[in-house]
């Protein structure tokens, strides 16, 4: 018997391509992240340096700076998410990717202080920001998968080759 086979949804693990997602991923997100943390420096007339990315401290209320930082991730769970409908493209894997961006994170923070990040506001930012880039790239990419699915009376009078 002939094993039918179909181009619409190919669940062959690529792990090549995982990693390049990554990868990619990873970079874009710290570029658009310093690039964001850039413009809200200037407005913070602060020095531009690493620490306001990866130093736990910087992340308060108390200040403006420490506002614009939270601002900052903010933003960039959004701009991730838009990253995530354009790389990705997959509903399923972005809570995968998200968490994955922010496991690393963690990571490199972790390496970065020395010291494992203690402050609740830095846990906090960092669960709200996966969760917003998880949800929105979820509505973004749900919304491209549903594209494709011909729905209503016309779709049945025409033919569709699956």
């Amino acid at each position: 018997m002939k094993k039918l086979t179909g181009t619409f949804r190919n669940t062959q693990w690529d792990p090549y391509l995982l990693i390049t997602q990554i990868i990619a991923m990873q970079a874009l997100l710290y570029v658009s992240l310093g690039s964001i943390m850039y413009v809200m420096d200037f407005f913070a007339e602060a020095n531009h340096t690493l620490d306001h990315i990866f130093e736990y401290h910087e992340i308060h209320v108390t200040d403006l700076g420490g506002r614009l930082v939270i601002v900052a991730f903010i933003l960039n769970s959004l701009v991730g998410a838009g990253l995530l409908w354009f790389i990705v493209r997959r509903t399923k894997l972005c809570l995968d990717f998200s968490f994955t961006f922010h496991v690393i994170h963690l990571v490199i923070c972790w390496w970065y202080n020395e010291a494992f990040p203690s402050t609740i506001g830095w846990w906090m930012l960092n669960a709200v920001c996966t969760a917003l880039m998880c949800v929105c790239s979820e509505f973004l990419c749900l919304k491209t998968e549903l594209k494709e699915i011909p729905v209503g009376y016309t779709a049945l009078n025409n033919k569709v080759d699956l």
